[in-house]
Order: C-alpha cells, then sequence, then structure tokens
C-alpha cells in the first residue's frame, strides 16, 4: 500500500512540475504571442504580491489584514529615491524592500503577539495608519500620488524603457521569489511553520519559540510584498494611495483563495485572473466588475474550497488512490 501511496505521490509531483515549466515557458514567450507586456509585468508584480502573502497565511497560518500597506511603502519609497534622489533602479528597489521589510519588523513586533482575528485587526488598523501618513506627507503626492517615475537603467547599463527588457526583468525577479518560496517552505524553517499552523500548542510543547518563528515569517513576507510594490512603480511609473489601500488587502487575499491557498502555483494564477479581469472586462462592465469578481469569489467558496489549483491536486490524488 505504501509502495502504491509513494508511486501516486511521484505521479502528482511530476505532473506539477510539467505544469510549471509549461507554465514558465508560456511567461517566456508572452511578448512574442500577442500579449501585452505591461499588463503581464502587472500582473507578474501582483503575483510576487499573492506569493508573498501566501507565505504568511497559507504556510504559517497568519491572516494579514493590511498586507497593501508594505507594497504601498516601498512603491513610495522606491518612487520618491528613483525620481527625486536620482536613485539607480536597482538601489531604488533595494531600499523600497528594506523599508518594507522595517514596517513589516515595527508592526509584527506590535500585531504577533495576537492570533485569529485580533492578530487580522492590529493589521489593519497599523495599515491604515500607515495609508493616512502617505495621504498626508508632502513628499507623495497626496491624492495624486507620485507621478512621473523613470524607469532608467538598470546597473547603468540595462535600459528599462523598452517594455520587452523591462518584461524579462520582471520576470526574473518574479521566478527568484517563487523559488525562494519554494526553498523557505521545504527547508527545515518552513516545516516549523507548517506545524505552528496545524497545531501551534504543540509547537509551543515541542520548545519552538513560536512568536520569533512567526515574526520571522511576518518580515520576509512583507519585503517580498515591499519588492512586488517596488516593481510595479518602476513598470507603471507611479505611485499612488491605491497601491495601499485596504481593498488592495482584500484582494490579495481573493488572488490567494481563488487560486489554491498552500500552494505554489495557486497564487500566481489567482493574480493573473483577477488582474486579467480587472483589464480586459472593465471597459465593458465598468463598475460592475466587482460584482462579477465578488460572484466568483462565492462560487470558489462553496465549489471550490481549495482553491483551483488546490482542488486539482486533490481531485489528482482522488484519482491516483483508486
Amino acid at each position: 500500500m505504501s509502495v502504491a501511496a509513494d508511486k501516486s505521490n511521484n505521479d502528482i509531483q511530476r505532473l506539477s512540475r510539467i505544469g510549471l515549466w509549461v507554465g514558465f515557458a508560456l511567461l517566456l514567450v508572452a511578448p512574442f504571442i500577442g500579449l501585452y507586456p505591461v499588463f503581464m509585468m502587472k500582473a507578474l508584480c501582483y503575483a510576487i504580491f499573492a506569493c508573498a502573502f501566501n507565505l504568511l497565511l497559507g504556510y504559517t497560518g497568519l491572516l494579514s489584514f493590511g498586507h497593501a500597506a508594505y507594497l504601498g511603502a516601498a512603491a513610495y519609497a522606491t518612487g520618491w529615491l528613483v525620481r527625486s534622489a536620482g536613485w539607480s533602479p536597482e538601489l531604488g528597489v533595494l531600499a523600497g524592500t528594506l523599508v518594507a521589510a522595517a514596517c513589516g519588523l515595527v508592526i509584527g513586533l506590535i500585531a504577533i503577539r495576537r492570533q485569529g482575528i485580533y492578530f487580522a485587526m492590529v493589521t489593519l488598523a497599523m495599515a491604515q495608519m500607515l495609508y493616512f501618513l502617505f495621504l498626508q506627507a508632502p513628499f507623495t503626492g497626496g491624492e495624486d500620488g507620485l507621478q512621473g517615475v523613470p524607469r532608467g537603467k538598470l546597473f547603468g547599463l540595462i535600459p528599462l524603457a523598452d517594455d520587452k527588457v523591462m518584461y524579462y526583468v520582471v520576470l526574473a525577479v518574479f521566478v527568484a521569489v517563487f523559488l525562494f518560496n519554494i526553498r523557505v517552505v521545504h527547508s527545515p524553517y518552513g516545516q516549523v511553520l507548517k506545524a505552528i499552523r496545524e497545531n501551534e500548542p504543540r509547537a509551543i510543547s515541542l520548545g519552538y519559540d513560536v512568536d520569533r518563528y512567526k515574526l520571522l515569517a511576518f518580515v520576509v513576507s512583507t519585503a517580498i510584498a515591499g519588492l512586488a510594490g517596488s516593481m510595479k512603480t518602476l513598470v507603471v511609473g507611479f505611485a499612488t494611495l491605491t497601491d495601499a489601500h485596504w481593498s488592495l488587502s482584500g484582494e490579495v487575499v481573493l488572488m490567494t483563495l481563488l487560486g489554491g491557498m498552500g500552494t505554489f502555483a495557486g497564487p500566481v494564477l489567482g493574480a493573473f485572473t483577477i488582474i486579467g479581469l480587472q483589464n480586459f472586462l472593465a471597459d465593458q462592465v465598468g463598475s460592475w466588475i466587482n460584482v462579477i469578481i465578488g460572484v466568483i469569489f462565492v462560487v470558489c467558496v462553496v465549489a471550490f474550497r481549495r482553491g483551483f489549483v488546490g482542488e486539482l491536486l486533490a481531485w489528482q490524488q482522488r484519482r491516483k488512490a483508486k
């Protein structure tokens, strides 16, 4: 029986790897098959954001309702440094990521001692404070946002003004984040995070400093979210209050649940689905797009509780078990 189970798991892992390679190949040729590079870059940035959130919710069990604040903090930091301070794009992205990580460390030290809905509410409250700061600070441009952020040249050599060049830079960052997430989850540290998610009191009884593990996961997640915000600012050339609004925090929850929480490809698929709907249906249905996304979310929760990828993996396991 165990031999059959091992063979089933190997088959599922092989199919998963094939799916990942096919997806990567499609991303490589996307600019040459008629897909708009700017749309693809935005979708990849939000996919990075969803991967960051999934690391926190899917593998640690922490629901943050204010994750957009870290994306917004990095977006504003990168935008101001590149536009006003004259920094190179790679230094601006690095600085934005560090700013998001610092915000995550401060907020995490406050929120990590709470659990469940209390943790979620603390993160939301702190994110709203950051949103108000972005609204009032003189360097953010207020409601107009930070406009005219140049892409510049990567390492002083690679011109990012070309959409195709910028696309492959964003794709490289996305692949690096994706592989980093896989490495973290499969590491001994990732196994401890899963143990905390499944049974925190048992993890404590085994001698693990649970708060320290959760705080590190929170900071890493906020840093990756900041990386997504920094890259998005370079792609679109501006940072606005929308980047830090609580509604974006809700959207990343939807992306993660829609694609499949606790899976690697699920948040990516969810991000592409939501961004695709917003871009291609907004002109046709206007504000009704929010209703459509809401209906999709309800259907997903009722019929596909594990998300698209999660249900597919579960179906493969049931079929192999038979």
